[in-house]
């Protein structure tokens, strides 16, 4: 149980914030732009980019705590600095004392969850938000709580806007490189026409050992499905099978350095291109390109990258569920430098940019876990700041 200063006092949140409700309003007239005329942010109940929607020419609120009052996200409280529109899913704590204020917000937040009705559609109402009670510090200590807080905001979106940069950066330089529109400095040597199954050792498919054999699941060799293969490089798996249960099955190994493409998978995975790190077993629903002595195997998994689009398009099957298979696949027509040290090359510059783009990743990741321990500390008075 958290034991609170006791100079911070209890109270209910309709007894210091105006309750007010955000309104209707069409999709078709909010911009996707910020601009002279349709400068004000528009907030709905969505956890994606923040809740922002778009903007408006016109505004509700100006500094004010929003919650989600219905849906998945019911009870989610956020700061909303400024003057902005919500539509009627967001609730609205508004306060001439000061009291809407990013400090507020992460102690109201830590409390509506607990209140939001499972009957049904997830709701939170207004009558249920007023009779919340909360543990505050004094405005004076909320400002400089909220400071903080904003100091660590700033750092992370500045890092945010950072790696949305640089993934602009990698992607155009991926698009040009392997393309051979943009050449590295010290090589002007022949691109050649070929072919996936020309360019690769071996294309391996797996499959699934029986699940209803004990015998076969819970060994020492990663066993990976096309669910898995949504970060670029692939260090593990979820599950594992035993060498029985690759001996009785149709699972392959696939070896280290393999070309990994998703050959079924709903919303955008078929299709996805992946790095193998270490040699693991395959499902059906992944295909392996092990490639050729002549051909760099990290070019040739960027060159597979960028076939994205391709590879959904040569999908087999109607209604979005249709599927590759290793005879689609051998067949494709592409296209690289003739010299395997060009295509290192190439591979090598990517792979800097993959790299950075991972470390700002990471430095972020960290910075999130600095900001939920230093709120744990503050929004309970372990920590006190000087007001």
């Amino acid at each position: 149980m958290v034991t609170y200063p006791e100079d911070w006092k209890e109270v209910q949140i309709g007894d210091i914030y105006q309750i007010k409700r955000g309104q209707v309003l069409a999709t078709n007239k909010i911009s996707s732009i910020k601009n002279n005329t349709n400068k004000y942010p528009v907030y709905s109940s969505q956890t994606l980019n923040n809740g922002l929607l778009g903007y408006y020419h016109k505004f509700l609120f100006t500094n004010g705590i929003t919650w989600t009052t219905d849906g998945a996200n019911a009870g989610t409280t956020k700061y909303r600095e400024g003057q902005f529109y919500c539509t009627n899913v967001c609730g609205v704590l508004s306060s001439q004392e000061g009291y809407a204020n990013a400090c507020m917000a992460e102690i109201i937040n830590k409390e509506t969850p607990k209140y939001v009705s499972y009957v049904g559609n997830p709701k939170l109402m207004s009558n249920v938000v007023s009779k919340i009670s909360v543990i505050l510090p004094s405005l004076q200590e909320q400002q400089a709580i909220a400071s903080a807080l904003s100091d660590f905001d700033e750092h992370i979106d500045n890092l945010s806007e950072l790696i949305e940069k640089k993934k602009a950066i990698r992607d155009g330089a991926l698009e040009d490189l392997v393309s051979g529109r943009t050449r590295l400095d010290g090589f002007n040597g022949e691109w050649i026409e070929s072919t996936i199954e020309d360019s690769t050792k071996e294309i391996i498919t797996g499959g699934t050992p029986s699940t209803t054999v004990d015998k076969y699941w819970g060994g020492s060799i990663p066993w990976l499905a096309s669910t898995e293969i949504h970060q670029k490089i692939i260090t593990r798996a979820t599950k594992n099978i035993t060498n029985i249960g690759l001996n009785n099955s149709s699972a392959k190994m696939a070896p280290k350095d393999s070309v990994l493409i998703a050959l079924a998978g709903q919303g955008k995975t078929r299709g996805t291109a992946a790095f193998l790190a270490y040699p693991m077993a395959l499902n059906q629903s992944l295909a392996a390109l092990v490639a050729a002595d002549e051909t760099d195997s990290k070019f040739l998994y960027y060159l597979i990258e960028n076939m994205y689009l391709e590879l959904r398009e040569l999908s087999s099957g109607d209604g979005g569920r249709g599927g590759l298979n290793k005879t689609l696949i051998k067949n494709i027509n592409i296209r690289l430098p003739r010299e395997i040290k060009e295509q290192h090359a190439i591979a090598e510059v990517l792979t800097s940019l993959d790299d950075e783009i991972e470390s700002l990743k990471i430095e972020k990741e960290k910075m999130l876990q600095i900001k939920e321990g230093a709120m744990d500390d503050l929004l309970t008075g372990r920590v006190r700041l000087k007001a």
